[in-house]
């Protein structure tokens, strides 16, 4: 805290959240409440249903169940913040705002690497499936995952120790409804030359090479998927493929947005964008994986005891 006493002549920022007008704070609370909840729930609800059914016991719900258990972590760190800014205080700690902004940092970058990790699995399935048991060994799986969670760490934390070194002396005032980068950085009244070039190259790297990662996984695999000579085999090979594609979209499409831009241009029009990666996407991964796969469907159903009862044998 001494440090934070030095480098900073604010102890708080007030985070004026998605509307200033008191008539909307009580139905906004609602609704995030609601999501919240439905993101907790869904995400608990594919890990148990994972763990539970030993036909998903395989790389690839594997990699879904960390996911799953990401997304609640990432939602925690930033919804329960929101809510009580709707109803009571905007404020927020100098040390608890660096807090929540590495840990969204950390969490949205696992994220993003579980991504490519899951668009190399599928790679692996499709273009060489008769080494894909020997490739995808649980030992290779538990390594991918460790890196995918220890690596957005230190990426977080170099941006936080640079962060650490801004001096905030004018405004504490954070036009979002959370810790951001870009909307600390517009705040400092110290250079941030430094902070905005390490954004630009290793946020970039951080946020890319994943993405380029999935983008190659997934030419390679519209390649191999092309050569099958049947549309069944065609559409089965595809369907493998179609959930991981739809949160991918989701994610990198509202991510790149709000980041691949210059701080300066940061404005409270991202607020959307921010909320469809932070929040509204984790809420609807759950729905995605499990309405578009079978399997899971009936994971679920165990999950839940909704098996169909059989027939008494005569």
């Amino acid at each position: 805290m001494e440090r934070l006493n030095q480098t900073s002549s604010v102890s708080e920022f007030i985070l004026l959240g998605l509307s200033s007008r008191p008539e909307d704070q009580k139905p906004l609370f609602i609704l995030f409440l609601i999501m919240y909840l439905v993101t907790i729930t869904g995400n608990v609800l594919i890990i148990l249903a994972i763990r539970s059914d030993p036909q998903l016991h395989t790389p690839m719900y594997f990699f879904l169940s960390f996911l799953s258990f990401t997304d609640i972590c990432f939602t925690t760190t930033i919804v329960p913040r929101m809510l009580v800014n709707f109803l009571s205080h905007k404020t927020i700690s100098y040390a608890g705002c660096l807090t929540q902004m590495y840990f969204i940092y950390a969490l949205g970058n696992t994220d993003s690497c579980l991504l490519a990790v899951m668009a190399y699995d599928r790679y692996v399935a499709i273009c060489d499936p008769f080494h894909y048991v020997t490739i995808m060994g649980h030992r290779r799986c538990v390594l991918l995952v460790a890196i995918s969670c220890s690596l957005p760490h230190f990426h977080s934390l170099l941006h936080t120790v640079l962060l650490n070194q801004l001096t905030f002396c004018d405004s504490n005032i954070i036009h979002s409804f959370l810790c951001d980068l870009s909307p600390l950085i517009k705040l400092s009244c110290s250079p941030t030359f430094v902070n905005e070039i390490v954004i630009l190259i290793e946020g970039s790297f951080i946020l890319v090479t994943p993405f380029l990662c999935i983008t190659f996984s997934y030419i390679q695999i519209l390649i191999a998927v092309l050569k099958i000579p049947s549309a069944s085999g065609k559409r089965k090979a595809f369907s493998t493929c179609g959930s991981h594609l739809t949160v991918v979209t989701l994610f990198y499409g509202s991510i790149f947005y709000v980041y691949l831009q210059p701080v300066s241009t940061y404005t409270v029009r991202d607020h959307m964008a921010t909320i469809v990666y932070t929040v509204l996407s984790s809420m609807l991964n759950p729905f995605i994986y499990s309405l578009r796969n079978k399997d899971l469907k009936q994971g679920l159903r165990k999950l839940l005891g909704r098996r169909k009862p059989q027939a008494a044998p005569s």
